[in-house]
Parts: C-alpha cells; structure tokens; sequence
C-alpha cells in the first residue's frame, strides 16, 4: 500500500502535472474573450517583474500556473517547478521536442540489464563558481530526495536497492546502497526491480536537479528544507540564476555568464504568471514574448484573436493533454452499459465544436504524440442505436442517474460533459453533471463514491507504465477496473526495452481499455502556444522547451 501512495503522489505530482494544474489558469479566463482582455488592460500581464534597462536583451515567458518552490529537493513535479528550478540546476536528461532524450547535465544513461543504470556526468559540466560538477553532487543530491527529513513525496525512490518502500532511506543514512559512485564523473543506480531505460530517463532523470554539495553541505538536513540559498542560489550549472521572485507574479532571473555550454545571448529572462486571460493582452502588447502549451494555458476562446496578432507566430502543441473519463466499475459494473456510454457519445462533434479541431479522438492511453501510438486501434465511432441495443441486452431500466463529477475550473469540459450527458438521456441513461473544484475532484477519486469522474491527464507519451498500472490497479484506482492480460503486458513492458516489443505491450493495454470501457478519452487536446516574431532561436514546443535556452535571443 505504502508503494501505491508513493505512485498516486508522483501520478498527481508529475505525469498529471501538465493538465491538471492547467484547468484551473483557462476557466479563470473562460468568461472573457480577447477582447475583453484587451480592456481590462496589461497591469496583471506585466505584474511587478523588474523593468528591462535600456539596451539589455530580456525574454517574457507568460505562465498560467503558479510556483511552488525553487528548491530542488522539494520538487513536487509540478511543470513550472520543474522548469522554473531546472533553469538553474540541470536534470540528468531531458526530452527534446521530438521526444528523444537529449542530455543535460549527463551526457549518457546507459544499462545491460536494465536494473544498473550507469549515469556519466558530462566532461565539460562545471558549476558557476568553475568547481567540477561530480559524481559527489549527484549522490549528494539523490541522498536528500530519499530522506525522510526532506520527507519528499514525489520522487518514488522505493525503487532503489537500499530504499525502504516507504521511499526513505534511514535518518542520518550517509549513503545510498542502490546509487553509488563508480568514479568522478559517473554514478550508477540500481534497482530492485527491472525496469526499462526510458523509465528510468522519464522517471528518474528528468527530475534530478544536481545540487553543489560543496556549496550546501553546509547545512543540515533540516535547514534544507527552508534555507533562504535556494531563493538566490549564487552557484548554479544551468543558464540562468534567480535574482528574485514574487511566488504568485514573477521569477527574475540574469544569465550565467559562466555557464558550461556557452553563455546566453540574452542578458534576462522572466517568468510572467498571469491569469489565462491576460495572456492575449500580453502578447498583444509585447509585454508577454513567448508562451508553452502545457504551462501556458491560452483559453480556447482566444484562439483566434491570438491567431489573428500580426506581431507573433502561433505554434500548436502536440496532442498530449487527454480530456480523460474514469468509469468506477465497482458501480457501473456492466461491460454492456460501458460500451453502451461510449458508443451513444458524438466525440467527433465535440472536438470540432469546442475545440475548433485543435486536438485528436483516440481509445486508450496513448495519443499520436507517443512513440508506442498503434494507429490500428480505430475509435469506437458514434452509434447510438448500438448504445440502446447494448442498454437493452444489458437489462439497463434507466433508474440509475449516474453522479458525473467533473472539475468547475475547466469551462470548457463543462460544456462537453452537458453534451456528453445530453447524449446519454438520448440512449437512456440518466446522468447528473456535479461540479466541484479541483481539490474536491481529487477527494472524490481517491475514494470510489462516484460513477463517473473526468479530469485532464497527461500521459507521458514515452512512459505511459506508472499510469497504465496505477488506473487500471483494480480496487483501490481510480477505476476499479483489473484484468489479467492487462496486468501481464503492463509486467513484461517492465522488462524489455525494445520499441517495437514496448508498442505491441501497450496496444494489448489499450485494446482492452477499448471493449472493457474502465475509462475512455473524450478528446486529446493541441494546446496553443505563441512567440514574438522579435524572437530568436525559441519556439513552443510540449517538451524541451528551455533545453537550449542559451540560444535564444532577440532581435535589435
């Protein structure tokens, strides 16, 4: 049990990062338009970030979601933690904008057996203050993520030898015996259980933000946890340190002028949070220079003006956000009325209506921005009269109203889910839409009293398996739902590391999720992002948006 609530936190932390925290930033802004942006003015786009000087190259990243901590070690997965933090100290690797692991701090990840993971730090790696970064830094850094004095949540280190599946090593523990030093520049860790290379780069790598042990040591493992450095840190391996930051408007950040892979062209970088609909006005004005799909939530009914700006290219995102169902099983139990519910929903008409076709309809986990996307599984088309016809085998007698929760910050699902039970009523069944915010939506799926439940979730498209297993885990997920097959694919993706072996593991996963209809996926979202034509060398991308940061610039 104690590993299941390890997962659920990196589920909710990380992997649902991308959509989740996004509702909340595009319903504030549902009720107004463009152009209503436009009057309400750009005080809040600007906030109260530090002005530029005359002649000094600065970037304007406009965010919808708010910071948490710029302390690595508290790092809850969360995406503008995690880039915010990662500007500054490194992870391992990161994924690039075609989802290829591109290296960071590391400049190979390699394994034999995939359950020793060799990690190389990069030759050329150095701290700020021109110190070596070594493999001392990373077993310093990943000895504090599995201390139960930081007591972090998220990072789900149960997974390595040594590790107590609590996640926490011993308090006072000096060392890890699943990731030791191997030589200065290299650090292997290794694992209980096997696990595929892209798990461990997805899971593990992407998320180790090295911290200067011969900085911090200094304090003790209960200073770390609140110690002011983190807010100003002046040694860092990234591009960019902070200079200051308003927790709610603004992080500031100067270049390192000193950093390893070249020196950035621009002088500053901000980091504007704003509310959704302010995020129009700011690209309009030029106070807002560039946004991201994932961090930047643009709201739906803005796409057009935006699209319409003369001063800046728009960029659509891969489809990687889903407008996922879950189905509680344990209450609707019946294969027939699943199928049922899925076959009597126009998806189609929904995307276009509401999307503008920004997006995709797919069945399953994996969207078409994933590696292990099987392009053979068709969705299941609109039919409602297979859906009475199943209503009807079923002995379905429409006395059950279905309780259908579904977050009151995402504006624009409200309006599919009044489609989506509308559609129902049409077949026979009855539904009722119950509207909570995000913190109760969260309440109700831990438990199991609901029959319905809708909420975006980002599957990460190269690792769907942390996902797969928790929502399909039978009593206890989200669900309810738990099937032999699935659960013997879910096992045997856990050890290979073969592509196309890997796709076929998860296609038998999302054929089943198909005709057994534990949860289903309304739409899958492209998300629009924006950038200044002024700007050079930075594009929205859904991944690896600030891996080559230090390139860009601006034009004169």
């Amino acid at each position: 049990m104690k590993k299941r609530k390890k997962l659920l936190g990196l589920l909710l932390a990380g992997a649902m990062a991308l959509g989740l925290t996004a509702c909340g930033a595009a319903g504030a802004g549902a009720e107004q338009t463009g152009s209503a942006a436009q009057e309400q003015g750009t005080e809040a786009a600007g906030a109260t970030a530090p002005a530029a000087a005359p002649g000094e190259k600065v970037i304007n990243v406009g965010v919808t979601d708010t910071l948490g901590t710029l302390n690595p070690l508290l790092l809850d997965g969360g995406e503008i933690n995690k880039y915010a933090t990662g500007l500054m100290f490194l992870p391992l690797m990161e994924l690039d904008q075609d989802l290829n692991f591109q290296p960071m701090l590391a400049d190979s990840i390699t394994t034999e057996d995939n359950k020793n993971f060799v990690v190389h730090i990069d030759d050329n790696a150095t701290w700020s203050d021109g110190t070596p970064v070594t493999a001392d830094d990373v077993l310093y850094t990943a000895l504090r993520l599995c201390s139960p004095v930081i007591n972090n949540t998220s990072m789900m280190y149960y997974v390595f030898e040594g590790v107590g599946d609590d996640g926490y090593v011993e308090a006072g523990a000096d060392s890890v015996a699943g990731i030791q030093k191997v030589d200065d520049k290299t650090v292997q860790f290794t694992t209980k259980n096997e696990m595929p290379l892209s798990t461990f780069e997805s899971t593990y790598a992407r998320y180790l933000l090295t911290l200067p042990k011969h900085v911090i040591e200094q304090y003790s493992e209960e200073e770390l946890s609140t110690a002011d450095w983190f807010n100003h840190p002046d040694v860092v391996s990234g591009p960019f340190v902070v200079t200051e930051f308003d927790q709610d408007h603004y992080i500031s950040y100067e270049a390192n002028e000193n950093y390893w892979k070249g020196a950035p062209k621009l002088d500053k970088l901000n980091i504007k949070i704003v509310d959704g609909s302010q995020l129009y006005a700011g690209l309009q004005s030029g106070e807002i220079d560039i946004t991201q799909h994932t961090m930047s939530v643009i709201p739906l009914e803005d796409y057009d003006s935006v699209e319409a700006l003369e001063n800046v290219e728009v960029v659509y995102g891969d489809p990687v956000t889903n407008q996922s169902v879950f189905i509680q099983t344990a209450n609707v139990s019946d294969v027939r009325v699943r199928q049922a519910m899925l076959c009597a929903i126009d998806r189609e008409q929904i995307l276009q209506g509401l999307l503008n076709g920004h997006g995709e309809i797919i069945d399953g986990f994996l969207s078409s921005a994933s590696p292990f996307f099987d392009d053979t599984i068709t969705p299941v088309a609109y039919d409602p009269e297979k859906a009475k016809s199943l209503l009807e085998e079923a002995g379905w007698d429409g006395s059950q109203t279905l309780r259908f929760y579904v977050n009151s910050g995402d504006n624009t699902f409200i309006n599919a889910a009044n489609i989506i039970v509308a559609q129902w009523a049409a077949v026979g069944i009855k539904a009722e839409i119950q509207t909570v915010d995000f913190a109760t939506l969260m309440s109700v799926a831990g438990g199991d009293d609901y029959d319905v439940l809708a909420v975006q979730y980002t599957y990460a498209p190269v690792d769907p398996y942390p996902d797969m297993s928790w929502l399909l885990g039978g009593e206890g997920s989200w669900t309810g739902y738990g099937n032999d097959e699935v659960n013997d694919a879910l096992a045997k993706s856990q050890k290979t590391s073969d592509p196309e072996e890997t796709k076929e593991l998860f296609s038998i996963v999302d054929r089943r999720v198909q005709e057994d209809v534990p949860m289903f996926s309304a739409y899958v979202i492209s998300a629009q992002g924006a950038v200044n034509k002024r700007v050079i060398g930075a594009k929205p991308s859904v991944y690896g948006f600030f891996n080559d940061v230090q390139n860009w610039d601006v034009s004169e």
